[in-house]
This record gives C-alpha cells, structure tokens and sequence, in this order.
C-alpha cells in the first residue's frame, strides 16, 4: 500500500510521526545557538525543521505535509523565546505560552479534522503552480515552505517582547491580550462548526451565524490571536510597541490580500450566489456594509 492510499488516521499517525520528529529536532540543536541573539537562534532552528518537513514533503510528493506547521511552529517559537528569558514575571511567561497553545492545538486539530490524507493537497497549491507555470518542487519549497516559515516567524516578534525582554509587571494589557488570543480561538472554533454544519446541508453560500457578519469570521478569530500576541509583547516590553508591529500588520496585509481573494475567487466559482454575498459583507472584520444595508 502506497502512502496516498493510507486512510485517514493512518496518514495522521504518519503527520504524527513527522512532527515528533521536528520537536525533537528543535528542541536538540536549539542549545547550539545559546550565544546567538534569540531572535536568530528561532529563526535558524525554524529553517532547519522547514527544511526537514520540505524534503520529507518531497518524498510523499505533498505539500500538506507542512499546513499543521503554521499552527504548531508559534508554540515551539514561544518556549524558544522563553527559556531565553529573565526577570519575565512567571505569570506573564504562564499565560502566554497556554493561550498560545490553546490557539495553536485548535487551529492544529480542526486541520487533522477536515485533512482527507495523502491522497489530497491544498487546492491553493495546484492553482499556484497552475498560473505561475513553476514546477511543483519550486512552489513547495518557496510558497508552501519558506514564504510560511518566514511570515510566522516574523509574526511571532511580539512573543520575543513577551517572553524574553518581558519584565514589567503584570497589567491589564495583558488580560487584553488573553481575551484577544482565547476569544479568537473560540471564535475560530464557532465558525469552523458553523461552517461545517451548513456545508453538509447546502452548497450555497453560509449566511448564519458569525457567517452572517463577515465572509471570513475564520480569519477574523485568526487576527485577533496575532494582535493578541502582540499586545503580550507591548505588556511586557512597552517600549517594544513599534518594531513588534511588523508581526500582526503583515499578518493581517497577508490575509487580507491574499488568503481573502483566493477563497473568494474560488468560492464565486463553486457557490452560487456567493458573488452577491461578496457585495453585502466585508471581508474580515464583522463591521461595514452590511450594518449600512440595515439602515
């Protein structure tokens, strides 16, 4: 039996496996880099599990191999950027990690959920390499890999300012930030059900719920989970507030430019009517035209 044709839990216990590996990896030659500057040493140990989960995703010829990675890199990142710490109040080093991996397990798990094996890849791949002409190998490693790797990373600058340079008390900024990162994660986890229950029922367009504010509520909860991260950072290291911006800003320019237009792109072509709801929602925050169609 080939590996494409593994069923479902079987080519999770193989993702399973594949992830095991990259923590053990990391969590072996990050003491190599003690005398790199944190920020360096993450970004280093972060290229090097990419590029272990790269050619193993060359080997089963899939790319998906790497989508749980987006999820579950944040979690490693923030206990890079932990243990580097110092005077950081125990408190502050507690809460982050926990929501961080609360938002990240969640994010993981509603993947392992709707992942049909190896038999399938992400559609945005195989159009990526439809209209770029580029052969599959160099889409893997540039858009499936390196670009991902290097965004979350970068986004995850806020957890340095956190976890490392961190030292001020505790204040309400922090509270903000768990609101921010477990209200987001809740609110990822509401629409992932809402969505699923309405796509097994209908193949128009979901106009209820948190579906019936925005077009993308999913990426809302995702936003505020960045913005939340970056907010720990302006707590603990206040200082910090501008250079730390870089993380959710292109997280969010990321999302909205990108990700928002291929899932509408595909949509208008496989839900009818979803051309109409594109004109009377926005995007991602759950404020806009559709409060003006109601006056």
């Amino acid at each position: 039996m080939g590996i494409q044709e593994l069923s479902h839990n079987r080519a999770l216990v193989v993702v399973a496996g594949v992830y095991t590996l990259l923590i053990g990896v990391a969590v072996a030659i990050f003491p190599l880099f003690d005398d790199w500057h944190p920020l360096v040493a993450t970004l280093v140990v972060d290229c090097v599990t990419t590029a272990i989960i790269f050619a193993l995703s060359c080997a089963v010829h899939n790319g998906s191999l790497y989508d749980a990675y987006w999820s579950t890199a944040p979690i490693l990142i923030a206990w890079g950027f932990a243990v580097r710490g110092t005077d950081v109040p125990g408190i502050r080093v507690a809460l982050v990690l926990i929501c961080v991996a609360i938002w990240g397990l969640r994010l993981t798990s509603n993947w392992a959920r709707n992942w049909p094996g190896f038999k399938h890849e992400d559609w945005r791949y195989t159009q990526m390499k439809e209209e770029t002409g580029l052969p599959w190998w160099a889409i893997n490693l540039t858009v499936v890999h390196v670009f991902p790797t290097l965004q979350v990373w970068t986004a995850c600058i806020g957890l340095y300012a956190a976890l490392t340079l961190g030292t001020n008390e505790i204040s309400v900024l922090d509270a903000v930030a768990v609101v921010l990162i477990i209200g987001g994660a809740a609110i990822e986890l509401i629409a992932d059900a809402q969505l699923r229950a309405h796509r097994t029922a209908s193949t128009l367009p979901c106009r209820t719920g948190l579906w019936s504010l925005s077009r993308h509520p999913n990426y809302f909860g995702e936003l505020c989970a960045w913005w939340g991260m970056w907010c720990f950072g302006v707590a603990g290291h206040p200082s910090a507030w501008w250079w730390t911006l870089v993380g959710p800003v292109t997280m969010t320019v990321l999302l909205r430019t990108a990700s928002v237009p291929m899932m509408d792109k595909r949509s208008v072509q496989r839900r009818p009517g979803y051309d109409v709801l594109m004109r009377e929602l926005p995007a991602i925050l759950p404020i806009g035209r559709q409060i003006f169609r109601r006056q």
